[in-house]
Protein backbone atom coordinates (compact mmCIF):
# COMPACT_ATOMS: atom_id res chain seq x y z
CA UNK A 1 0.00 0.00 0.00
CA UNK A 2 2.84 2.29 0.64
CA UNK A 3 5.52 3.02 -1.82
CA UNK A 4 8.99 4.97 -1.93
CA UNK A 5 9.85 5.68 -5.55
CA UNK A 6 13.38 7.15 -6.30
CA UNK A 7 14.76 8.88 -8.80
CA UNK A 8 17.83 11.10 -10.28
CA UNK A 9 20.71 8.64 -10.15
CA UNK A 10 22.92 8.13 -12.95
CA UNK A 11 26.70 8.53 -14.49
CA UNK A 12 28.86 11.61 -13.36
CA UNK A 13 31.79 12.41 -13.27
CA UNK A 14 34.06 13.64 -10.60
CA UNK A 15 33.26 17.31 -9.22
CA UNK A 16 29.78 16.45 -10.97
CA UNK A 17 26.56 17.26 -8.77
CA UNK A 18 23.06 14.99 -9.52
CA UNK A 19 19.96 15.10 -7.23
CA UNK A 20 17.91 12.47 -6.06
CA UNK A 21 14.37 12.59 -5.43
CA UNK A 22 11.78 9.88 -2.96
CA UNK A 23 8.50 10.34 -2.98
CA UNK A 24 6.25 8.19 -0.84
CA UNK A 25 2.73 7.56 -2.00
CA UNK A 26 -0.07 5.60 -0.74
CA UNK A 27 -2.25 5.00 2.52
CA UNK A 28 -0.04 7.86 4.53
CA UNK A 29 -1.31 9.31 7.41
CA UNK A 30 2.20 11.24 8.79
CA UNK A 31 6.02 10.43 7.61
CA UNK A 32 8.37 11.19 10.74
CA UNK A 33 12.41 10.30 9.92
CA UNK A 34 13.36 10.19 6.43
CA UNK A 35 16.86 9.33 5.11
CA UNK A 36 18.91 8.32 2.41
CA UNK A 37 21.09 5.21 2.68
CA UNK A 38 24.04 3.78 -0.08
CA UNK A 39 25.45 0.83 -0.73
CA UNK A 40 28.80 0.09 -2.60
CA UNK A 41 29.80 -2.94 -4.06
CA UNK A 42 31.23 -5.59 -0.97
CA UNK A 43 30.40 -2.78 1.25
CA UNK A 44 27.62 -2.98 4.08
CA UNK A 45 24.43 0.05 3.66
CA UNK A 46 25.42 3.07 5.38
CA UNK A 47 23.91 5.99 6.60
CA UNK A 48 23.91 9.11 3.92
CA UNK A 49 21.69 11.59 5.61
CA UNK A 50 18.46 11.49 7.69
CA UNK A 51 15.95 14.58 8.03
CA UNK A 52 13.15 14.43 10.64
CA UNK A 53 9.45 15.70 9.90
CA UNK A 54 11.00 18.66 11.81
CA UNK A 55 13.83 19.67 9.97
CA UNK A 56 16.62 18.52 11.94
CA UNK A 57 19.19 17.10 9.80
CA UNK A 58 22.41 14.33 10.69
CA UNK A 59 24.68 13.95 7.98
CA UNK A 60 27.39 11.21 7.74
CA UNK A 61 31.16 12.70 8.10
CA UNK A 62 32.06 11.71 4.61
CA UNK A 63 29.44 13.65 3.02
CA UNK A 64 29.56 17.03 5.04
CA UNK A 65 29.42 20.09 3.01
CA UNK A 66 28.67 18.32 -0.16
CA UNK A 67 25.51 16.94 0.37
CA UNK A 68 21.97 18.53 1.27
CA UNK A 69 19.02 16.62 2.26
CA UNK A 70 15.80 18.66 2.26
CA UNK A 71 11.70 17.04 2.48
CA UNK A 72 8.59 18.78 0.69
CA UNK A 73 6.32 17.56 3.76
CA UNK A 74 3.07 18.32 1.43
CA UNK A 75 4.67 16.20 -1.56
CA UNK A 76 5.62 13.44 0.85
CA UNK A 77 8.95 13.64 -0.96
CA UNK A 78 12.74 13.86 0.28
CA UNK A 79 15.38 15.04 -1.56
CA UNK A 80 19.77 14.73 -1.74
CA UNK A 81 21.35 17.22 -3.64
CA UNK A 82 24.86 15.83 -4.06
CA UNK A 83 27.79 18.19 -5.31
CA UNK A 84 31.37 17.80 -5.35
CA UNK A 85 30.78 14.32 -6.61
CA UNK A 86 33.74 11.79 -5.76
CA UNK A 87 34.20 8.15 -7.17
CA UNK A 88 34.04 6.75 -3.47
CA UNK A 89 30.19 7.74 -3.57
CA UNK A 90 29.71 5.35 -6.31
CA UNK A 91 27.01 3.28 -4.78
CA UNK A 92 23.00 2.38 -4.91
CA UNK A 93 21.75 4.63 -2.78
CA UNK A 94 18.47 3.74 -0.83
CA UNK A 95 15.67 6.24 0.38
CA UNK A 96 14.30 5.00 3.69
CA UNK A 97 11.19 6.28 6.02
CA UNK A 98 8.88 6.18 8.75
CA UNK A 99 5.59 6.04 7.64
CA UNK A 100 2.62 6.34 9.88
CA UNK A 101 -0.86 5.12 8.63
CA UNK A 102 -3.78 5.33 10.75
CA UNK A 103 -4.83 1.59 11.14
CA UNK A 104 -1.61 -0.02 11.01
CA UNK A 105 0.54 2.27 12.89
CA UNK A 106 4.39 2.96 12.21
CA UNK A 107 6.25 0.73 9.80
CA UNK A 108 9.51 1.72 8.56
CA UNK A 109 10.25 1.28 4.46
CA UNK A 110 12.61 1.53 1.94
CA UNK A 111 12.81 2.36 -1.61
CA UNK A 112 14.14 -0.05 -4.84
CA UNK A 113 17.32 1.71 -4.93
CA UNK A 114 18.61 4.52 -7.95
CA UNK A 115 22.76 3.67 -8.80
CA UNK A 116 25.06 6.80 -8.54
CA UNK A 117 28.09 6.23 -10.48
CA UNK A 118 30.98 8.84 -10.27
CA UNK A 119 33.71 7.89 -12.99
CA UNK A 120 35.67 10.22 -15.62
Amino acid sequence: QVQLVESGGGLVQPGGSLRLSCAASGSIFHINNMGWYRQAPGKQRELVATITSGGGIDYADSVKGRFTISRDNAKNTVYLQMNSLEPEDTAVYYCNADIVQRVSGTTNYWGQGTQVTVSS
